[in-house]
């Protein structure tokens, strides 16, 4: 009969600083990442998270349960919140830019008097400019 091996059992003994179990414990205390990303981004097991909490953060002894994982949820929506509404404001100013140079494109096609979208977009949809469309023969 084999042994069944945990996905641990092969990686060499790693040791992790005092500062670095406390920056961790930090981020979990202040909800900017939860047990879950910390360990599945450092591949530290749970429970080992779970000790460093209880060792480093005075507001979680031991026997606590801490339920960080929705309220982590919420932070990402409302980051994603904050995201959307700067895209649309970057939309936004992108839209009044292109609203002022199409009337200053209409501006100057009454001031010079020739229909320079006309002129300019049949340019733009044959290519180059030499074709037998844009330079007839005389």
């Amino acid at each position: 009969m084999k042994k069944k091996r945990s996905q641990f059992q092969f990686r060499p003994s790693r040791y992790f600083s005092e500062d670095f179990k406390k920056q961790k414990v930090h981020e979990i205390v202040t909800k900017k990442a939860t047990v879950r990303e910390i360990s599945n981004l450092y591949e530290i097991r749970t429970p080992i998270i779970y000790r460093w909490i209880h060792k480093y953060s005075s507001d979680h002894p031991k026997q606590t349960k801490i339920v960080v994982e929705m309220e982590s949820e919420s932070q990402k929506a409302l980051f994603y919140k904050e995201k959307v509404a700067e895209l649309e404001r970057l939309v936004g100013q992108k839209q009044i830019q292109l609203d002022f140079m199409e009337k200053l494109i209409e501006l100057a096609s009454e001031e010079l008097d020739m229909d320079l979208k006309k002129n300019f977009s049949s340019k733009l949809l044959n290519g180059s400019g030499n074709t037998s469309k844009n330079n007839p023969s005389p």
